[in-house]
């Protein structure tokens, strides 16, 4: 698949998976089998993972649950909810533990500890405990807020309303369905003539959120618990303590789980479990391979989205056989040109594929195919649609050679791949595709959230030139769009309400709408803390906020947790364009206000400063010393550079302290760092 079908691909399965995941995650009535939602959505991660310039902060990749509804009240999680990086090999699980050992400077030689449990495809559910008495359940949700589903919760058996010591705790599990509770549910369903539910997963989910407790009651629903997020404060150092607790707390834990030195022992238990896949009475995908001392847990982490202690080995994919009927080039809104193979449509793992990825030009080389060949497509992990093999003894002599495009398919202007890339480029920055996706981006959900103004709208307004970028919203007047076809007074008085009401948004929100490459949601909301702790006081004024932007360093980017080189790098040269300042200038004048959502800060000798952490500190950890410098406004390096300020060496410092003398930075011991701290 070429770089340009791929994005034409990405955003066919970005706009149906959004379409499937509300009525999936938040009306609990799908309209796809749950394994072709799977597919669609693997299909999505593999692309982008190949593509990672069409990544945009709307992707259905980029969420961790779905919308809470508003029949439930909702709350905000205790503990942010991350998940498991999803791997489909072994070889791709051994990366994972080179990754965690090269994250902990420890050599390759050594043996890191795991816990491997099985992956239960249910409900993901957050229990709060209060002085030992259960207060509250919630979903998932989008990770940061789920919907209060205590009521229902309640009523399942494995699921303890008390636990001993009258402890303060947070316990996170599966709420699931077994098997045959889940085909007796449907065959109740059938008799009285209602739709049944698309599988065990589902059933649990709409049956966890249902408005009558009793409705719920009346269906078999259980639980395993597998984490306490807390439970370093409860003086639990190991995952497999974690989950001897919460046998002894009579919590259901699933049993099949081991103990294992070294990482090749996780093949062994992964093959196992697989060759049991189907005689397990409950629903698994895969397993879950989980660092087990909980101290290391912690030191490595999180990106913006998923653990990096943790990864879940996905069972392998379902193939099938079927034709290429036509590749397509899409164009994404950075511009990129991604082939897309439409297919005759074909079920895999009982859900029906139409189109597959083929990644990028050098791909489609690889496996050789053509529109019209006989294909094998498979499901990675039971989700994503891929080409692995051509059949070529099935050509008819039919069969077209495919060629990425020269010119951009949308505007006519020239692509290019660009030397030692694989994806190739349209390279007018205002081709038609890219700035109308821009638009739909800026003032859609997750951004300016402006209501009313849909893409039609934002297409007739770029058609009769009332509109060049979307800065040029804020300056629309009532009189602008009365004229236009459709819209009458009080439509054009709505919008025009809409829009003067979404000039105050969030800093995340912001930098969520300009769609820089790179940065989606979570990732931009990481960033607005970041900017917030640079402001010496709290403000409004959008013009504030960009002489901070300006002055940004690609270090102090890359301190930003979580971040890697690949979004720091991307938003240091959008602030280094002079038209994408211009453009913030231009949001500045027409009114465009900043709802400050950082802490107050008292005035600090550390704000606005670099700062590299080395050697052993007596008084605080490594992360303790990081979390203070954050917290007084300062701002944390991995490497000593001219633009680090201060470096605090504590015991056996390393290289970073000579470099740090040689370069002349300002070294501070723990005492002088202390004093620093209380603005002596």
């Amino acid at each position: 698949m070429t770089k340009k079908e791929a994005k034409t691909r990405i955003q066919k399965l970005k706009e149906e998976l959004k379409e499937i995941d509300y009525a999936y995650y938040v009306l609990d009535k799908p309209i796809v089998s749950d394994a072709a939602r799977d597919s669609l959505k693997d299909e999505l991660e593999r692309l982008e993972k190949k593509y990672p310039e069409f990544i945009t902060p709307d992707s259905p990749t980029q969420r961790l649950g779905g919308e809470a509804l508003d029949k439930f009240k909702k709350f905000q999680h205790k503990t942010r909810k991350y998940s498991f990086d999803d791997v489909f090999s072994f070889e791709d699980v051994k990366e994972f533990d080179k990754r965690t050992k090269r994250f902990l400077k420890i050599s390759e030689n050594i043996k890191i500890e795991y816990v491997c449990e099985l992956k239960i495809d249910g409900l993901k559910t957050a229990l709060w405990y209060e002085k030992g008495y259960l207060t509250k359940a919630l979903t998932r949700g989008d990770g940061v807020i789920g919907e209060d589903v205590t009521h229902t919760v309640k009523t399942i058996g494995s699921i303890p309303l008390s636990i001993p010591e009258k402890k303060n705790a947070e316990v996170e599990g599966e709420v699931y369905m077994p098997r045959k509770s889940f085909d007796m549910l449907n065959r109740q369903q059938k008799e009285k003539k209602e739709p049944l539910f698309a599988n065990p997963r589902n059933a649990a989910a709409g049956s966890v959120r249902q408005l009558e407790a009793e409705a719920a009651a009346n269906r078999d629903l259980r639980f395993f618990a597998y984490t306490v997020p807390n439970a370093l404060n409860l003086g639990i150092k190991t995952q497999l303590d974690v989950l001897k607790i919460l046998e002894k707390w009579k919590f259901g834990v699933n049993k099949y789980y081991k103990k294992i030195k070294g990482i090749e022992n996780s093949l062994k238990f992964f093959s196992k479990c697989e060759r049991k896949r189907n005689k397990f009475p409950y629903q698994i995908d895969g397993i879950v391979v989980k660092i087990n001392l909980l101290d290391l847990q912690n030191r490595l982490g999180r990106t913006s989205k998923n653990v990096r202690w943790a990864c879940a080995y996905k069972f392998p994919a379902e193939q099938a056989v079927t034709v290429v009927k036509n590749i397509k080039v899409q164009v994404g809104r950075m511009g990129s040109l991604t082939p897309v193979a439409h297919l005759r449509p074909v079920k895999v793992a009982g859900s029906t594929v139409s189109r597959a990825t083929l990644h990028n030009e050098d791909e489609i080389k690889k496996l050789d195919v053509r529109i019209g060949d006989t294909v094998i497509i498979q499901k990675a992990g039971d989700v994503i649609p891929d080409i692995v093999k051509v059949l070529p003894k099935m050509r008819t002599g039919k069969e077209k050679v495919f060629k990425m495009p020269k010119k951009c398919p949308i505007c006519g202007s020239k692509a290019i791949r660009p030397k030692g890339e694989a994806i190739t480029k349209c390279t007018n920055p205002n081709c038609f595709a890219r700035t109308r996706k821009h638009f739909y981006h800026f003032v859609g959900k997750g951004c300016f959230d402006i209501d009313g103004l849909g893409s039609k709208i934002v297409d007739q307004l770029i058609n009769e030139g009332l509109i060049d970028d979307p800065a040029d919203v804020f300056t629309l007047k009532r009189g602008d769009l009365e004229p236009l076809e459709r819209f009458a007074d009080k439509s054009a008085s709505n919008i025009i309400s809409a829009i003067e009401n979404s000039k105050k948004i969030s800093l995340g929100k912001l930098f969520f709408a300009l769609g820089i490459l790179h940065v989606g949601e979570e990732a931009a909301r990481v960033f607005a803390e970041h900017i917030y702790n640079l402001i010496s006081k709290p403000t409004s004024n959008l013009k504030d906020y960009l002489k901070v932007f300006k002055s940004l360093s690609q270090e102090n980017l890359e301190s930003i947790p979580g971040f890697g080189p690949k979004a720091s790098q991307s938003i240091y040269k959008y602030f280094k364009n002079r038209n994408n300042i211009k453009f913030l200038e231009k949001l500045n004048k027409v009114g465009i206000s900043i709802i400050y959502e950082g802490k107050k800060k008292k005035a600090s000798a550390l704000l606005g400063k670099t700062f590299v952490v080395t050697g052993t500190l007596k008084g605080f950890t490594r992360d303790e010393t990081e979390e203070k410098i954050r917290n007084l406004g300062g701002s944390v390096a991995s490497s000593v550079s001219k633009n680090t300020d201060f470096v605090v060496a504590g015991k056996d410092p390393g290289s970073k302290f000579d470099k740090a003398r040689k370069l002349g930075v300002k070294i501070l011991n723990e005492k002088g760092f202390m004093r620093l701290i209380k603005g002596k």
